[in-house]
């Protein structure tokens, strides 16, 4: 049997050995990202002044909750030191996975779902069918020849991006499932948030929005589930708890609240302060929550002679110290800011924060802390953060309508009115105000700032000639200050007495234009100082062109593995797979053209040599004609030498008579 000089069968095993540790290692990484981004909740510290463990030791906890290793003493105060394991050191009770911006986009992008299918083939039937109308014949066939220039040059195109963007979506959709799901797995959080701009638009559909928020709940976060309206509070100064803090089993979490997702209502959800109306709001809250509201988690103590130290009006009045207690705050940011289209929904915002306020423990206790979720950063000056102010307004009323950042009298509130913070020492608990973080999204590029302002500022009045000559009073006052919070951890302007600030943390996006970026919170409470303490850091997976490669390698590698594993089948039965393979495309891409690609030439040889071997065979049949010729020929040679022709004569002959043969 003659042999192929290619193989299709050889060169699919060389492939896979190429591309299946490729696609291994890929794929491990992918599905193991967290581990190999060292990714982990900061770790509370060992000694209460020392600051959180955000490297090796929280890295090596968080592995710990995936598997059992035995625990080596090992001095934690010294940072040189590299153990080979830690021992066990107690998780932050409190640690949030906040995602921001997934941005789900739907079929106002598809072009097919706004224009149509082929629509110039419909423009076209009208045109040849006579249903317009037009100037004259000419006119309407240059008309007809447009709309058939247009159905190859705009609706074969326009059909194809339809396809293109329906099958991005999909991906995108299990891309951030792949970020939530991996990270919930790993870092085992024990509440999750997705800091607004949770869709792509707020000018949707109803359909279309209940569309987004199905692919929201059963791809993206599938397993995920609604806060629920009765546990989302109003603010009062007598209230329920929403739950405890575990400090026991080695992740401390609540196996209800790992579930539940904490949606911040965003512009692409609900819209700027100009766009906001009750329809918007309230398909928002239908589908996702409350888009105000608080919960308030306690701390159990677990040295129970810490009780006697509590504040109490009759047996210990004269203590500072309060129940440990974290109040979540929910708050929709998007219409502080004036003028806005519906002052309704306005006055609600402000006095849901009117509630806050009141019903906040007063500044001069301590053991609370206030966790704010919205949605727009605090304002910041120019080159602060990337997203510089920005501020624009309709045309038509004169409202909102856009902003990067809220303006600085919104910003205040925050600051002044949620957690009471002052310039003043001698306001109530020194102008320190109470304890907390502010977490948002919007800027996609993401922020990590610390907002302080200055008590040792001495205000001061001069007078100041203008240009026209007269003279005014210049007033220089404390102003609240930003700075990035590497830069003021730095310069030590964090824990300052005279300098009362909070962070605030913009989460970058995890879209992945932006990284597949997540944040992880961590919030514990400092039982010797009695106050609570937070610290963040970040995850980012990596860009979306990450995962498609993984997976569309993984396809080609298993189809190649089972194409490999039926041509081995095949061959059991007896079946020459390389053969009807080469067969087959010769068949499908043509003879000469496949020849030269494959080797058929090779193959063609082999034929003839096959031919010759059975000629060969027959030439026991031949012999005796071949005698017969010889002796013809012999004779007719005698002839002509008996008639005085030359043996070169009659060569020249035979040679002449063979050469006129062939030309004829």
């Amino acid at each position: 049997m003659s042999q192929l000089s290619w193989s299709p069968t050889a060169t699919l095993r060389k492939g896979l050995r190429i591309f299946l540790p490729i696609s291994l290692a890929l794929t491990i990484y992918l599905y193991f990202f967290p581990f190999f981004g060292k990714c982990a909740f900061p770790l509370p510290p060992v000694q209460h002044n020392a600051p959180a463990d955000t490297g090796y030791h929280a890295f090596l906890e968080t592995v710990k909750l995936h598997l059992s290793l035995p625990s080596v003493p090992v001095d934690e105060t010294d940072p040189t030191s590299t153990p080979t394991v830690t021992p066990s050191r107690p998780l932050a009770p409190f640690r949030l996975l906040a995602l921001g911006d997934p941005q789900l986009e739907g079929d106002t992008s598809i072009p097919t779902e706004y224009l149509g299918v082929f629509p110039h083939v419909k423009s076209l039937f009208r045109h040849l069918t006579f249903q317009t109308s037009h100037a004259s014949l000419r006119w309407r066939l240059r008309q007809c020849f447009h709309e058939i220039v247009d159905i190859f040059f705009e609706d074969v195109f326009n059909l194809a991006e339809s396809y293109r963007k329906r099958f991005d979506h999909w991906g995108n959709d299990y891309y951030l499932a792949h970020i939530y799901r991996t990270l919930h797995w790993w870092s085992r959080p024990t509440h999750v948030t997705v800091l607004g701009d949770l869709l792509g638009s707020q000018w949707v559909t109803d359909d279309e929005f209940y569309w987004r928020a199905h692919r929201f709940w059963n791809r993206v976060f599938k397993g995920g589930e609604r806060v629920p309206d009765e546990v989302a509070m109003y603010p009062a100064d007598e209230y329920d708890l929403t739950g405890y803090l575990s400090t026991s089993g080695p992740a401390n979490d609540s196996s209800v609240w790992t579930k539940r997702i904490i949606n911040v209502a965003g512009n692409h959800d609900i819209g700027y302060a100009g766009d906001i109306n009750t329809n918007l709001t309230a398909r928002f809250e239908d589908a996702f929550g409350k888009i105000n509201y608080e919960l308030r988690f306690e701390l159990p103590l677990t040295n129970k002679s810490l009780t006697s130290t509590l504040f109490d009006a009759l047996d210990n009045p004269l203590s500072d110290r309060l129940v440990p207690e974290l109040r979540l705050v929910v708050l929709n940011d998007m219409n502080l800011d004036t003028p806005a289209l519906s002052t309704e929904l306005q006055d609600d915002t402000y006095s849901f924060i009117n509630s806050v306020i009141n019903t906040a423990s007063a500044v001069q206790f301590k053991g609370h802390f206030t966790l704010v979720l919205t949605h727009v950063p605090l304002y910041k000056p120019d080159g602060v953060c990337v997203d510089s102010p920005l501020f624009t307004f309709h045309d038509h009323d004169g409202t909102l309508k856009e902003q990067n950042q809220l303006s600085l009298a919104a910003s205040k509130g925050f600051l002044e009115g949620m957690l009471g913070m002052s310039g003043n020492k001698d306001a109530p608990g020194n102008g320190q105000g109470r304890r907390g973080i502010i977490l948002n999204g919007h800027d996609h590029e993401g922020c990590d700032t610390w907002h302080y302002i200055n008590q040792s500022f001495v205000e001061v009045e001069r007078l100041v000639q203008s240009e026209d000559g007269e003279y005014e009073i210049e007033r220089k006052q404390r102003e609240w200050e930003v700075k990035r919070y590497k830069q003021a951890k730095k310069e030590s302007l964090i824990g300052r007495e005279d300098m009362p600030g909070v962070r605030e943390v913009t989460v970058r996006s995890m879209m992945g234009e932006f990284g597949g970026n997540a944040g992880l919170l961590s919030v514990w409470f400092d039982e010797e100082e009695w106050e609570w303490k937070a610290e963040y850091a970040t995850c980012p997976m990596g860009t979306q062109h990450l995962w498609w490669v993984v997976h569309f390698m993984d396809f080609f590698v298993i189809l190649g593995a089972v194409l490999l594993a039926g041509a081995g089948v095949a061959g059991w039965f007896g079946v020459d797979v390389d053969r009807a393979v080469v067969r087959g495309l010769r068949r499908m891409v043509g003879g000469r053209k496949y020849r030269r690609r494959t080797g058929e030439r090779s193959e063609r040889q082999e034929r003839l040599r096959g031919e010759g071997e059975r000629h060969r065979d027959e030439r026991g049949k031949s012999r005796d004609r071949g005698v017969l010729k010889d002796r013809t020929r012999s004779k007719s040679r005698r002839r002509l030498e008996r008639r005085g022709v030359t043996p070169d004569q009659q060569l020249w002959s035979e040679a002449k008579k063979r050469l006129d043969y062939a030309k004829s």
